[in-house]
């Protein structure tokens, strides 16, 4: 296989594999392989019409190929290829389908290991925007204050006019932030750096919200598949009581009209990003494994 370093120019080949596979995991996101590109030191290559991803650096891992066709000779290239750079060959953050093809290609071959830190949040689009019911009410009065105390507000997509404005917000947000976050702020912005660079030629989908002139909220994402939207990244001022609620529910809103489904990624672990990604009462708990050779192919 010949692997390269991921660049916009393997967008529209890559974008077509993914689309053959339809998976509904933000790992099979052009744009989310790009953006963290220089992150995880991705490389991608192609064998047929299949996609493979590795990433990492003396330890790298694979993930599931992507595209259409017998894909056995393409797991057996992909375990050929870790050999040659004397590295276990593992499979990262696979699917239940995936899962069980490999069972059923390679019986006995793979041991597996629950990710739950990777599982993927996935919510009805209708409801984030509507957010019936009582579980769901505190959400509504939270948007609700917000209009109250901001009765100005608006919606507004990122847009070439307004995109310079809103990394400047972020900026902000940043600096309120970092000693909270520490070392994954700076992972995280340099996939923003990347996604803010490239908006346009990525063909991201950004909105923000305003409110006396100033940006108090943003959230970008893409078309994941044939009816999910992911969203990968989303901001909001913590002091604004419900700027993260409203931009939740006005992206859904406006930004992803015609999909079933909002991908919101995972939680990477992180005990407050987990205990709010659970309030907003996922549809799917998308679960993913890891995947290790134990047994030569």
């Amino acid at each position: 296989m010949d692997f390269h370093r991921i660049t916009l120019q393997d967008k529209e080949w890559m974008e077509e594999l993914l689309g053959y596979s339809d998976y509904n995991s933000c790992e099979y996101s052009f744009t989310d392989l790009f953006n963290w590109g220089h992150v995880h030191q991705t490389e991608v290559a192609r064998m047929n019409d299949y996609g493979v991803i590795r990433s990492g650096f003396k330890e790298f891992s694979y993930l599931y190929p992507f595209g259409r066709g017998d894909v056995r000779p393409v797991i057996e290239e992909m375990a050929a290829d870790a050999r040659k750079n004397n590295v276990n060959f593992t499979v990262s953050l696979i699917l239940e389908p995936m899962k069980q093809e490999l069972q059923t290609i390679f019986p006995g071959r793979f041991t597996f290991t629950e990710e739950r830190d990777y599982f993927d949040y996935i919510y009805e689009r209708e409801s984030l925007v509507e957010l019936k019911g009582k579980k769901l009410h505190a959400k509504k009065n939270h948007l609700n204050a917000f209009k109250t105390s901001n009765p100005d507000w608006s919606f507004e997509p990122i847009t070439r006019e307004n995109i310079d404005e809103c990394w400047q917000m972020n900026q902000l947000w940043n600096e309120q932030n970092e000693l909270s976050l520490g070392s994954g702020l700076l992972k995280e912005q340099a996939a923003l750096r990347s996604a803010f660079d490239h908006f346009f030629e990525e063909e991201l989908v950004g909105g923000l919200i305003r409110t006396n002139g100033r940006i108090v909220a943003y959230s970008i994402g893409h078309p994941l598949n044939s009816d999910t939207f992911v969203v990968h990244f989303e901001k909001a001022f913590a002091d604004v009581r419900g700027a993260y609620q409203m931009i939740n529910q006005q992206f859904a809103l406006h930004c992803c009209e015609g999909y079933r489904y909002i991908n919101r990624e995972d939680d990477t672990g992180l005990e407050g990003l987990r205990k709010a990604k659970l309030s907003y009462l996922p549809q799917i708990l998308l679960k993913k494994y890891d995947a290790k050779l134990v047994e030569t192919l």
